[in-house]
């Protein structure tokens, strides 16, 4: 049995948003821990004294509820089960699979005194039909898979077994909690991410995308997967899919080749990230303080599924790194872009609503030619807001001119 991992950070936000008048929407890619997280959350309720008669508790993946995926039978089934005149907890895993299941939120909300939980694998949950029924009365906590100190906490690690060991475990395998039962055993690991890789595919993409071409959304996954921090934009991925002949080089009535296949890479793009595979990131100009509507980069939700896709290898170990730290970042609740500083580029530009910071993401600081390279994007910036380069450097240098220095193994463990 795979072992259930505690975690508070999450389970906090549950419990903070308890009872307040807004559906909490848990999302994230398929098997990153969300059903157990409810589940944990479920025995919290249960340890506060809650009667398990008012906690109603569904999974709508299972045929246990397969004649209930029409939102008016779901509606009655789960109205018969509310004890009346009592506050009750509803939580719905893969509630997406309920056709118009908003419908039945709200009148939960309207007809009875409940609480109401839901989990849901792809970006569909929060359908522009959703937020319009439920404006302003919900809230979306993002399930990440494991960031390397919870990696660190669910793992069994021999005693002698370094940090920088474990580090290195973690950029090979990844970290999704149902991998711990193999024992870092790869082969049996790729095949489990093989496994998780085409039932998301599969449920989360093609069947919310008929017409989707296969062949073509892999090649779109491969060459994001092979790119991730570089700098890229539908148009440019186009043309490269089109040259390779990844994409069909006929011209629809009025529109050149290239504007269709920019056209085929955004949408594929957008069906990638509403099923949290990816995450694309825009950029700001720091010095127009505006956000620029051409480039980006994109990032993958988990290294493990890369290395699945592409094998393991160390060469652009730089990038790797950067996606470390932006889903890091992620999990830290800040906004992200990428700095644009005339013609220099700021790997992250991060805030919140009370803090701003400017982060550099390298292998190392070692050498002149790259120390200038790293520092001179930050150095450009005006403002007095805080610069941080991260590196797997371990130095006695904390401070170049005011940049602060870090080592990434001790930001990601916060130290």
């Amino acid at each position: 049995m795979t072992k259930r991992i505690n975690r508070p950070e999450y389970i906090q936000k549950l419990i903070e948003f308890k009872d307040t008048d807004v559906v909490k929407i848990v999302t994230g890619i398929r098997r990153c821990g969300k059903s157990t997280l409810l589940d944990l959350f479920k025995d919290y309720l249960l340890e506060q004294s809650i009667p398990e008669q008012n906690i109603t508790h569904m999974n709508m993946e299972s045929l246990k509820y397969s004649s209930l995926l029409d939102y008016e039978a779901f509606y009655h089934y789960v109205s018969d089960r509310i004890a009346a005149g009592q506050r009750n907890y509803l939580i719905f895993d893969e509630l997406q699979m309920v056709e118009h299941w908003e419908k039945a939120i709200e009148s939960f909300r309207l007809d009875f005194d409940v609480d109401i939980y839901i989990t849901g694998s792809n970006a569909y949950l929060l359908s522009s039909e959703f937020s319009t029924l439920l404006s302003g009365r919900y809230v979306e906590i993002r399930l990440m898979p494991l960031s390397f100190k919870e990696f660190l906490d669910f793992y069994p690690f021999a005693p002698d077994v370094t940090t920088d060991d474990k580090f290195q475990r973690y950029l090979q395998i990844g970290g999704m909690p149902v991998l711990r039962q193999f024992d870092f055993n790869i082969p049996r690991i790729n095949e489990t991410l093989e496994g998780i890789y085409s039932t998301v595919i599969l449920r989360d993409v093609l069947e919310r995308n008929k017409a989707t071409d296969q062949a073509l959304l892999r090649k779109v996954v491969m060459f994001l997967a092979d790119n991730i921090g570089c700098v890229t934009s539908p148009n440019s991925i186009g043309n490269v899919l089109s040259a390779q002949g990844g994409i069909d080089r006929g011209k629809s009535k009025g529109k050149s080749k290239n504007s269709v296949a920019t056209k085929t890479v955004a949408k594929y793009i957008t069906m990638l990230k509403n099923a949290f595979i990816f995450y694309s990131v825009g950029r700001y100009d720091i010095k127009g303080k505006q956000h620029l509507k051409t480039l980006g980069k994109n990032y993958i939700i988990d290294l493990g599924f890369r290395n699945m896709l592409l094998g393991y290898r160390d060469a652009d170990r730089g990038h790797i790194l950067e996606n470390i730290v932006y889903l890091e970042l992620i999990r830290r609740d800040y906004k992200v872009s990428i700095g644009k500083v005339g013609e220099t580029e700021v790997d992250f530009v991060v805030e919140k609503p009370d803090e701003k910071l400017y982060i550099q993401v390298t292998e190392t600081m070692e050498g002149e030619t790259t120390r200038a390279r790293e520092l001179r994007p930050l150095q450009l910036i005006s403002d007095n807001y805080e610069k941080i380069v991260l590196s797997m450097d371990k130095s006695y240098i904390k401070s170049y001119d005011g940049i602060k220095s870090l080592n990434i193994i001790d930001f990601l463990l916060g130290q």
